[in-house]
């Protein structure tokens, strides 16, 4: 009886999913002529890349700690493959604790959180991170910062989960009360106009005009965790706000304060950002893995970024992704079109 010798065609990328990816998470690699070797072997960025699943058509590899460069090759033992790419993200700084997105000022430093237990008073509220990567203090006096944005006008607002104020930031690290009273405080945002928009994830979304009057906007389900807002180029408001199922929704709130589903089946969905064209990107898990997930304006999910915990992200002035973990902070140099409500 005569064996069937095992391909030795060179090997093919036909696609990578997703498209970027943190360290230590694995990537789907489709193609073909993987196996002649018992098993493929596959390097990213030059370092050899732990596999799940090696077939002849299908390679799934972990993204080794470390990897700086994004360059995919295959191996079937005989002939190596074409590069291919996936974008990586690159560690920014870690030891954080931020519990929904990063924002971006005008001169692209940026700022998250180390927000703590509820109750609990940690030495930092909030850090700078400039554009060369130092990490520095920016707030010290405030309990379980929580969401953060910037007015039109430049100027940084946290939001407590603690203690239900919005706080705005001053010079030198000082910071005044701009609302109180805003239950559970989560998610916040400003809209073109200048008015900011409070998610109490008790079930409301509260809207506090220049003037500071306060206004019920919008009331939605509870959620176990937080409220997240970002706005859409188009000037709706858009809400996540997980719960205990694992078929959340996305919420469109229109300026007139009217509810409706922009898109269901998520888990866990937590910070969004958009980009020019319209695109959301939201924190969460889809068709069981997490990450980041766009979605199309037509409403078309897919998994663009995977990663464990991540609660929140901004896009950059240059296009930039940036992803918040549970802990840490990433960059991936993702070249998209970026857009700014401000």
């Amino acid at each position: 009886m005569t064996l069937k010798s095992k391909s030795t065609e060179r090997p093919v990328i036909e696609s990578i999913s997703p498209a970027a990816a943190l360290p230590g998470v694995d990537i789907q690699i489709k193609g073909k002529g993987f196996l002649a070797a018992p098993r493929p072997m596959v390097s990213i960025g030059g370092m050899a890349a732990p596999l799940t699943v090696g077939a002849d058509r299908l390679v799934v590899a972990r993204v080794p700690d470390g990897a700086e460069r994004g360059e995919v090759i295959v191996s079937n033992g005989e002939d190596e493959s074409g590069a291919a790419e996936v974008l990586l993200g690159a560690l920014v700084a870690d030891s954080l604790h931020p519990v929904a997105s990063p924002v971006v000022d005008k001169k692209g430093n940026i700022y998250t959180t180390f927000s703590g237990a509820r109750g609990q008073k940690t030495p930092v509220a909030v850090f700078q991170i400039d554009r060369h990567g130092e990490v520095t203090p920016y707030l010290t006096d405030l309990m379980n910062a929580t969401g953060l944005a910037f007015s039109p006008q430049g100027v940084l607002h946290i939001s407590s989960r603690f203690d239900g104020i919005v706080y705005e930031a001053g010079e030198a690290g000082t910071m005044s009360v701009y609302v109180e009273g805003m239950g559970v405080a989560t998610g916040i945002a400003f809209d073109k106009s200048g008015d900011l928009f409070v998610g109490d994830r008790s079930g409301t979304i509260f809207k506090i005009s220049q003037q500071r009057q306060i206004y019920v906007f919008a009331t939605l389900e509870p959620s176990i965790s937080a409220y997240h807002l970002a706005f859409a180029p188009s000037g709706d408001l858009y809400v996540t706000g997980p719960t205990t199922s694992s078929y959340d929704a996305i919420y469109r709130v229109s300026p007139e304060g009217e509810v409706s589903v922009f898109y269901r089946g998520l888990g866990r969905p937590q910070g969004m950002a958009f980009d020019a064209a319209g695109n959301l990107f939201v924190a969460g898990s889809y068709q069981g893995r997490k990450g980041v997930v766009r979605i199309t304006p037509e409403c078309e999910a897919s998994l663009y970024l995977s990663g464990p915990n991540v609660v929140g992200l901004a896009i950059g002035p240059g296009g930039d992704l940036l992803v918040t973990t549970t802990n840490a902070l990433y960059r991936v140099r993702a070249g998209l079109k970026f857009w700014s409500n401000n």
